[in-house]
């Protein structure tokens, strides 16, 4: 009998394991399920601004946690969340569209058509200049779009 349960505590562990690892595929969050590194999705789209949020208005959407700058943002989110969702899940577009995943500098984004893009910043690569020097936004999501579809469900 304990050889029983022991496997049922075990299949239970994996399962939530496996659930875990799935919204780890598709979204760019940390060990504590936080998204975007703490930064309001909120700040991004409705006012062009990258802000640090902070851990007393925050919320829970599909096992990600997003943090607010104020109770006001944190209703706008909870009313309609998926208006808010990054595009690839928080992870690079540049990156999205060459078809690979990658951590984004919070400061880098782009506002477009109602949704917001994040990018890949360091001393070797700027994506976010990459993305703009294309000058074909709709090339640009249309294809990272389509790899999406593909990576949302690969870890990096």
């Amino acid at each position: 009998m304990k050889i029983i349960k022991s496997m049922i505590v075990v299949a239970v562990c994996l399962l939530m394991t496996t659930a875990y690892a799935q919204d780890n595929k598709a979204n760019n969050i940390d060990n504590s399920n936080i998204a975007l590194q703490g930064y309001s999705p909120v700040s991004y789209l409705d006012l062009n601004l990258a802000q640090k949020g902070n851990k007393q208005f925050k919320s829970e959407y599909q096992k990600v946690v997003y943090y607010f700058t104020s109770k006001e943002q944190k209703a706008a989110f909870d009313k309609n969340p998926s208006r808010y969702l990054p595009q690839y899940g928080g992870f690079c577009a540049f990156g999205t569209y060459a078809g690979a995943k990658f951590r984004v500098d919070p400061n880098k984004f782009l506002v477009k058509d109602g949704k917001y893009y994040l990018f890949l910043n360091n001393v070797e690569l700027d994506a976010k200049q990459l993305w703009l020097a294309e000058k074909n936004h709709g090339k640009l999501t249309q294809v990272a779009n389509k790899n999406w579809e593909n990576l949302s469900k690969t870890h990096n």
